[in-house]
């Protein structure tokens, strides 16, 4: 017998966090999605979250593009996409 992989219920204003990035990334035009495991695993909230990811994960963009451009444009995009949710 095995232990199954623990799904692990966010609260729902994370999920509504990460389901405004997932709109962002789309809107921006990047092939991401951060499920909610990748969510959780990201070292804080908000920018430093999004520079660590960059970091981590996409540190090819950072020979184009400035660390500060991308998570600005990151942010600014999950305000949009979050304002448009609550509207919605």
């Amino acid at each position: 017998m095995y232990a199954a992989h623990a799904n692990v219920t966010a609260d729902p204003q994370a999920e509504a966090h990460r389901a405004a990035y997932n709109a962002a990334f789309e809107e921006l035009g990047l092939n991401w999605n951060w499920d909610a495991d990748t969510y959780a695993r990201l070292p804080g909230a908000g920018p430093q979250g999004v520079r660590a990811y960059l970091e981590r994960e996409q540190a090819h963009l950072l020979r184009a593009y400035e660390a500060d451009f991308l998570v600005n444009a990151i942010e600014a995009a999950k305000s949009r996409c979050q304002a448009a949710a609550r509207r919605a």
